[in-house]
């Protein structure tokens, strides 16, 4: 079924986090969402705005939502870290079922502003909504941000954030950085564990999954984390079995393009299928 996150979290709750898996090319789909179907636990496909673009927001939504109403299990469609609000209505307008608004890098209260026009537009539509205060370093799909200048949640201003807006998700800084895959994150447990207490049931949100250990990912979720963002591990490894199968010695002009993809889409489900395992209580 095609959900939004306030559904994924009532439904999974007591049972983990639900894994984000970013979407970079329409051929990853299928093998995301048979993943989650193996495991039977919720999945939610997210997309930056140049993916969307990339792909095309009606044919994108519209497999999306097909593939979710097939399924044994709860899928939503999430707009990741998009800092343009006309954009993000036009991503509710068409159907996205989740979206996040990033306004880190503004001044709180510009930051507030913004997500609170997007909140008040999504839930209008039936649309869950994430914000991020803090700043979480690195580079991801278009998000640059330098490391010296990632900075950790202050819990006074997330609940501030939290108690204005009304965002169903918060993403929160708490040592991970996008794009981190050789090094592992550093996690800040007692931040954690302040920020849990202090914003009861909004939906935290780890970004930077790739670069968090497994030992590491599993204590967050057991301290309370709901969604969990995995996209650079996923991205790398396509481009690894892709640039293996296209360039081996048996690829003619008359190859199918579906064998030189196929082992790629099924390195995507191995991801997938061992991130969201991690991910459960």
């Amino acid at each position: 079924m095609y959900k939004n996150l306030i559904d994924l979290f009532k439904e999974n709750e007591g049972k983990g986090a639900v894994g984000a898996f970013n979407l970079h090319c329409f051929e990853m789909l299928p093998s995301m969402i048979h993943a989650a179907e193996e495991l039977d636990v919720p999945i939610i496909i997210q997309t930056s705005l140049g993916t969307a673009e990339y792909i095309g927001f009606e044919p994108l939504i519209a497999a999306v939502k097909a593939l979710a109403e097939k399924s044994s299990v709860s899928v939503a469609l999430h707009m990741d870290h998009c800092k343009d609000v006309e954009a993000l209505k036009k991503a509710i307008d068409l159907g996205y079922s989740s979206v996040m608004y990033d306004g880190s890098a503004l001044p709180i209260e510009e930051n507030i502003k913004n997500t609170k026009e997007v909140v008040a537009y999504a839930h209008e539509h039936g649309v869950s909504v994430e914000g991020e205060i803090g700043s979480i370093g690195g580079a991801e799909e278009g998000v640059v941000v330098e490391k010296d200048a990632a900075m950790y949640t202050k819990p006074e201003d997330a609940l501030h954030y939290v108690d204005e807006t009304h965002v169903d998700a918060l993403a929160v800084s708490i040592g991970t950085t996008h794009g981190q895959f050789k090094s592992k994150a550093k996690i800040n447990y007692e931040l954690l564990t302040e920020l849990k207490s202090k914003l009861g049931d909004v939906g935290l949100v780890l970004h930077g999954g790739t670069g968090v250990s497994d030992e590491d990912m599993k204590r967050c979720v057991r301290e309370g984390m709901k969604k969990i963002n995995v996209g650079t591990e996923l991205n790398k490894n396509y481009i690894e079995v892709v640039s293996r199968t296209f360039t081996a010695d048996d690829v003619t002009p008359l190859t199918s393009l579906r064998n030189l993809l196929g082992p790629a889409n099924d390195r995507i489900k191995e991801i997938v299928k061992e991130k969201a395992s991690l991910f459960r209580l």
